[in-house]
């Protein structure tokens, strides 16, 4: 059966539809996604049908559902309702299968099973693209009556026990009553309060799911989804639409990815090996710092209880928060670890609030946001006296096998090294670990063995970099005050693979490094520093492109100074570039330069082929005047220029004449030359595009072997060895430059006796 899209004209179709007709239609995956507006329109007809007791959507039939079983189901609008049977979300929004995405609890709440609920709304925010949720609770609800209670009573006598799940639910939507009791004053009613508690509890659902959801707070931020709140009303059977949550905009700033796990009470007697000491239960600053051994064996004793299923960690009590809170955290270990939900790391070690200090990302690496890992790290080993840092990986990461499988792919061809996101970003960033790994395995190892082994090259290569880059850390390992150690963590045991010191420590510990590469900010050059000698400008150039490569840019942080200190003492490029003029290659931000680092000088192609004197003489100006020692001639892949001169070429090796009327086709000629150099040397048979991929190269050297012709000054200045020019090609692809080297005829060439270019002379 053909489906039509179901938007604005579809909704207003519906209203003057007969039962019968709208018996025949259900949504599928077959339509578009729902616009919020429209969704919550028609939640809110389907309401008014059933509190006059007219609902149209009460008849089904086997086309129907044979229907929502071949196309899939696109519901318009996802409900987090409460599992009161008095409260059928279905029957009050007179709504069809396939219409509504129904997730229901007692108390329409987050507080338990939270995970679930928010992965329920992710999944159907995604893969089934709804754009609408409502949060919907209902009058005298009776959760929320006796979370309203319960927090009354324990308020009353200091008394919160919680001896099943029932209780732990009605303790953890205290929050709400607290706020409630706050909205309407300590002396309310208890009725009264607690019917305020249900608005505020729908509030509350919506503004965890905006903390707790980075997707779907990035699809309100975009747009995409709208998330509101209701009540429906038992006695009326009306639903009063409640709109945003007040904290919305706020929220939407939270940088938390996770629920929380659900909270439980206890405390810590005993068990494999020492328990965590403190004086109030918890560890506090009260509490004496714990040496890096003693606190590697609570890591290990902790996880052994783990592994065994003996748990003895809990929650802390109340006092013990008010504990933490009063005299401060004191963490006997830092741990770095990833990201991935399968390790929760205060669970993995049966840790209790206050033990560990936690850091995770996807790939518990310092590829990306370094400066927020270390700073983290030197907080917690400095001002809160840790003693031992854990850099945590886990067996089957989903971060290193996407990072090791980029890796493959762009060793292959067949990916690019460039990011497009944040997510490729950091897999390429990674991917250099997985290098490293086939290094050491051998080149021909299976995935599998590849992406394990680089799980363990990941942990010791965030550990060099913690090394490399903190001088604060560097100084605590020196002086024995810190340990850093690595560790990986088997996803199939549930055991955690101690795995000690990096190898490099020692050499690292040597290192001058104060920070990530991030947080570092680049000099300026100027006429103060005097001219580079070519070999260390070629060294800034290929390190420059290397940071570009991976993302770990970090030019670009000018101060007023430095700009003032350009304007007074002059300009002294260390490198002068003869780059194309196409907008995907930016040779500044190629090369990861600072204002003042290059000279660069653009057109059509990189050649010299027209207007050949400004070139020329742009660069004996460089040369000359503000003494920079290296040129650089630049093509890259994909170029459009040479592209139109190949096809130039073959036209005209058709025994068609390219007609020339413009500029343009006075440029593609004269370049045409190369293209037929690029043809003869690979011999009949090569393709348009390989003899394209040939001229690029070859257009490169050149330009080179025409400036070396044409000019007297940098002929002299390379025969001097005073100036070196080289060439290289820019991928667009990878980000990558090729560095070509000096030209095959620059020996013959520097014996040039020409002294102006040829529309000069």
């Amino acid at each position: 059966m053909a489906q039509e899209t179901q938007g604005p004209i579809t909704v207003q179709l519906l209203l003057h539809t007969s039962p019968a007709a709208m018996a025949s239609r259900v949504r599928t995956a077959a339509d578009a996604p729902m616009p919020p507006d429209a969704a919550l329109k028609l939640l809110k007809e389907g309401n008014a049908r059933f509190i006059k007791g007219e609902p149209q959507a009460t008849r089904t039939n086997e086309a129907m559902r044979q229907q929502l079983v071949d196309m899939g189901q696109a519901p318009h609008t996802a409900i987090i309702g409460c599992a009161d049977s008095r409260a059928p979300l279905e029957t009050i929004f007179d709504t069809l299968p396939g219409d509504i995405f129904v997730l229901r609890n007692a108390g329409n709440t987050c507080t338990h099973a939270e995970g679930s609920m928010v992965g329920s709304l992710e999944f159907c925010t995604g893969k089934l693209g709804a754009r609408m949720i409502l949060v919907l609770g209902h009058t005298k609800c009776g959760a929320v009556y006796g979370a309203t209670n319960a927090y009354l009573e324990a308020k009353k006598n200091e008394v919160s026990s919680v001896n099943s799940a029932l209780e732990g639910l009605l303790l953890d939507l205290a929050p709400v009553a607290e706020k409630a009791v706050a909205d309407m004053g300590a002396h309310s009613d208890a009725d009264e309060v607690a019917a305020h508690a249900v608005k505020v509890n729908v509030f509350h659902t919506i503004d965890f799911l905006l903390k707790y959801s980075a997707p779907i707070r990035e699809k309100v931020k975009s747009g995409q989804v709208e998330i509101q709140g209701g009540i429906y009303h038992l006695d009326t059977g009306k639903v009063e639409f409640m709109g945003r949550s007040p904290q919305q905009a706020e929220l939407l700033s939270s940088n938390l990815g996770l629920p929380p796990s659900m909270t439980r009470e206890g405390g810590r007697a005993g068990g494999y090996g020492p328990p965590a000491r403190g004086e109030h239960g918890v560890r506090t600053t009260v509490d004496s710092a714990v040496p890096a051994e003693e606190a590697l064996q609570m890591l290990k004793a902790g996880n052994e209880r783990f592994a065994v299923g003996a748990p003895l960690a809990k929650h802390a009590t109340s006092k013990m928060r008010e504990a933490l809170v009063s005299h401060g955290q004191a963490p006997h270990t830092a741990i770095m670890g990833c990201a991935d939900s399968r390790v929760p790391v205060d669970t993995v070690f049966d840790a209790m609030p206050g033990d560990l200090f936690v850091l995770r990302n996807a790939g518990n690496t310092c590829t990306h946001a370094e400066g927020s890992m270390v700073g983290s790290l030197e907080f917690c080993c400095g001002k809160l006296g840790s003693k031992l840092i854990l850099v945590l990986g886990h067996t089957q990461c989903g971060a290193i096998a996407g990072a090791t499988n980029t890796y493959l792919a762009s060793k292959d061809g067949g990916a690019s090294k460039s990011a497009g996101s944040a997510l490729e970003g950091l897999l390429v960033g990674l991917s250099r670990v997985a290098h490293q790994a086939e290094e050491e395995l051998g080149v021909g190892a299976e995935s599998h063995r590849l992406i394990s082994h680089a799980v363990k090259v990941n942990v010791f290569t965030s550990i060099d970099f913690l090394l490399k880059y903190s001088e604060p850390l560097r100084q605590l390992v020196k002086s024995g005050n810190l340990e850093i150690q690595g560790g990986v963590y088997h996803l199939e045991t549930g055991r955690v693979e101690f795995m000690g010191r990096s190898p490099h420590q020692a050499q690292l510990l040597a290192s001058d490094s104060s920070l990530p590469p991030s947080l570092q900010a680049l000099p300026i050059r100027t006429t103060t520093d005097g001219p580079m000698p070519p070999k260390e400008a070629m060294k800034l150039l290929r390190e420059g492109n290397d940071r570009f490569a991976v993302g770990a840019a970090v030019a670009g942080k000018i101060s007023s100074d430095m700009r003032k200190a350009l304007v007074k003492e002059g300009q002294a490029p260390h490198t002068a570039i003869i780059g194309c003029a196409d907008s995907r290659a930016p040779l500044e931000t190629v090369f990861d330069a600072m204002p003042g680092d290059i000279f660069v000088l653009r057109n059509a192609g990189n050649t010299c082929t027209h207007s050949e004197g400004s070139m020329v003489g742009s660069l004996e100006f460089c040369l000359g005047a503000l003494n920079t020692k290296m040129v650089m001639v630049l093509g890259h892949t994909a170029c459009g220029a040479i592209k139109g001169a190949t096809a130039t070429y073959l036209q005209c090796k058709a025994g068609n004449k390219p007609q020339v009327t413009k500029a343009l086709d006075a440029l593609l000629v004269g370049l045409s030359d190369v293209a037929k150099k690029a043809s003869v040397e690979l011999g009949e048979g090569a393709t348009e595009q390989q003899i394209v991929a040939k001229t690029i190269k070859l257009n490169v050297f050149h330009t080179i072997d025409f400036l070396l012709q044409y000019s007297p000054l940098i002929r002299e200045k390379v025969a001097a060895g005073e100036v070196e020019i080289q060439g290289g090609i820019y991928d667009l692809e990878t980000g990558r430059v090729e560095f070509l080297g000096e030209s095959p005829n620059q020996a013959t060439l520097v014996k040039s006796g020409a002294a102006m270019p040829p529309s000069l002379a």
